[in-house]
């Protein structure tokens, strides 16, 4: 009987081993993902990441997790959404804008953030410097804003009659103020007047184009805001309906049937991105990854708008594309 008592013992003890390991295994890290948009415009974007990720050893769902926040175009949700995934205790934070970035650092100082902006990070006060990050905080740095006033000469030289040029700009947006004052500088060198339409939502979008049209062959540039950058087609339609020349920061404004596109390849940032979380979960600290300056601009251009807005782009300007669409 103590011989039958013993083996079952021994045999319970054998079954409870399963749990026992499981119960000492870590836990799944979790990465946060902080956006200013919505979960279906972020899509490409967060494939890119798991990408980086699946790089450095890491998938989605096997041993990691990633909570997405999104604040759906509204930029005052953004420092809630931080202080959530804060509280959630995510092992990361990856954001993807200026303002994000932003509320993500108001909200910890402990919690590694990982971003991709288009504003210099120093000057945001971000990082004190992009080879030796300070603090909780590094990522990749997009040539958006320091480019904004090339993208008002691409438009200039495109439409040379100009003598107003407008720019779209979300004004609760973290980017809009150095956006300004890049193409306030251009728009001065050119001799130009600069006017700002504002729009902090889809109907304001309309409102700002609707209100442009007014002034007959006035070029606009767009700002890399993701209230805008995330809805290409709806730009071009708007653009094609009221016969604006325009320009944008990425390639899908263009393929869509905008004007012009000027602006970094955003892909291969995010994987980038999704590869600095990976390195930050195997132990990396964010002041060991300088920030990433992805310096590479694409000028893409699409000839059946300009012929259809009654543009002959200059030869000057067609051999600096990167590609042509017709």
């Amino acid at each position: 009987m103590r011989r039958r008592q013993f083996l079952g013992v021994l045999g319970g003890a054998a079954a409870a081993w399963p749990l026992a390991v499981r119960a000492q295994q870590p836990a799944m890290p979790v990465i946060g993902f902080l956006s200013p948009g919505s979960l279906e415009a972020d899509t490409s974007r967060m494939n890119a990441v798991r990408q980086g990720l699946a790089e450095i050893g890491y998938v989605e769902g096997q041993n990691a997790a990633i909570e997405y926040r999104g604040a759906q175009y509204q930029h005052d949700r953004l420092s809630a959404l931080a202080a959530d995934l804060v509280n959630r205790r995510v092992a990361a934070i990856i954001v993807v804008s200026a303002s994000g970035a932003l509320a993500a650092k108001a909200a910890t100082n402990t919690i590694p953030i990982v971003f991709t902006i288009g504003a210099d990070p120093v000057q945001l006060s971000l990082v004190t410097s992009l080879n030796r990050p300070s603090g909780n905080i590094t990522g990749i740095y997009v040539l958006n804003v320091a480019v904004t006033g090339k993208r008002l000469e691409l438009l200039r030289e495109s439409v040379p009659t100009a003598r107003v040029i407008g720019y779209l700009a979300n004004p609760k947006s973290a980017a809009t103020a150095p956006e300004t004052k890049e193409l306030h500088e251009a728009a001065r060198a050119l001799g130009v007047e600069l006017r700002v339409l504002n729009a902090a939502n889809e109907s304001e979008i309309d409102t700002a184009f609707a209100t442009l049209a007014k002034e007959r062959s006035v070029p606009l540039v767009v700002s890399s805001d993701n209230l805008f950058t995330d809805r290409p087609v709806r730009l071009a339609v708007l653009a094609a309906r009221h016969a604006i020349p325009a320009i944008c920061p990425y390639r899908e404004f263009a393929a869509a049937g905008g004007l012009m596109s000027y602006g970094t390849d955003l892909a291969d940032a995010y994987r980038v991105v999704g590869a600095y979380a990976g390195r930050i979960l195997k132990g990396a600290k964010p002041t060991d990854l300088p920030v990433h300056q992805a310096v590479k601009v694409q000028l893409v251009i699409n000839l059946k708008t300009a012929k259809a807005l009654g543009l002959g782009v200059p030869a000057t300007v067609l051999a600096r594309a990167d590609e042509l669409i017709e």
